[in-house]
């Protein structure tokens, strides 16, 4: 079931999708139309978030590859974030550790270094 993004996964989103250019543009502006339909399937417990966007809401973002961005946290080093599309539409928000424990909360926006 849909429902709208926690409000720390739409603040990442923002703050990975910074810039001038047109796919981060295109992106940012689906973002009010963005929904939260799931979590990650590997059962690890991270914070990862499958995302979808109504169609006819926004038009799609330019051609790009996947991760459309990504990006480190300051703090844990350790830790970073991705932002991936289908035919140009937001899909999934994750976030991911380079050490072997999962993280289940989302950072500070404010950390993203892109």
């Amino acid at each position: 079931m849909a429902e709208p993004l926690p409000l720390e996964v739409a603040a990442t989103l923002n703050a990975l999708l910074t810039g001038s250019d047109p796919v981060s543009g295109a992106m940012r502006a689906q973002l009010p139309y963005a929904r939260g339909v799931g979590r990650c399937g590997c059962g690890c417990g991270c914070a990862t978030v499958d995302v979808a966007v109504g169609h006819t809401a926004v038009p799609p973002a330019p051609a790009h590859g996947n991760p459309a961005a990504d990006a480190w946290y300051a703090e844990p080093e350790d830790a970073g974030v991705m932002v991936f599309t289908k035919d140009g539409d937001l899909s999934l928000l994750e976030i991911y550790s380079a050490s072997s424990e999962p993280i289940s909360t989302w950072r500070e926006p404010r950390l993203v270094e892109r």
